[in-house]
């Protein structure tokens, strides 16, 4: 299975979060570890998280698909997180959006272990982690 076919965004943020917003953080984490937009497979969040039109815009802007996965399959990476987040956990019902998001997606898409190869990076709006098969 090719990388591109495993490498899924998972995206958290606050009420109204922008375009804008959403991308500037997206591009900049996946410059900063050599990579872009055109290597991701999908994006991910929180079913909580489905009418924000911000998310909406990003995937029709990138051309990618994006999941809303329940708080109940989320919560099932608990253990696997860096970091828990008591605001994520009253709003969406998981201690985690971004990084939960991105892993239980490529396990979704792949059937094989995903790992964070991107850890949660945020902004005063936003946050972002990628997942990958773990090789």
């Amino acid at each position: 299975m090719s990388e591109r076919l495993t490498l899924v965004a998972g995206l958290g943020c606050r009420r109204d979060c922008s375009l804008d917003d959403l991308l500037d953080l997206l591009d900049s984490t996946l410059i900063e570890h050599g990579t872009s937009t055109a290597e991701l497979a999908a994006l991910a969040s929180s079913e909580h998280k489905a009418d924000e039109s911000g998310l909406q815009q990003l995937a029709a802007h990138l051309n990618l698909p994006i999941h809303f996965l329940p708080a109940e399959v989320l919560a099932g990476y608990h253990a696997r997180l860096t970091e828990i987040s008591a605001v994520a956990l009253h709003a969406t019902g998981s201690p985690s959006v971004a990084e939960a998001s991105a892993l239980a997606m490529v396990e979704q898409l792949s059937g094989q272990t995903a790992r964070l190869w991107i850890t949660k990076r945020r902004s005063a709006v936003a946050t972002v982690a990628v997942a990958r098969i773990d090789p």
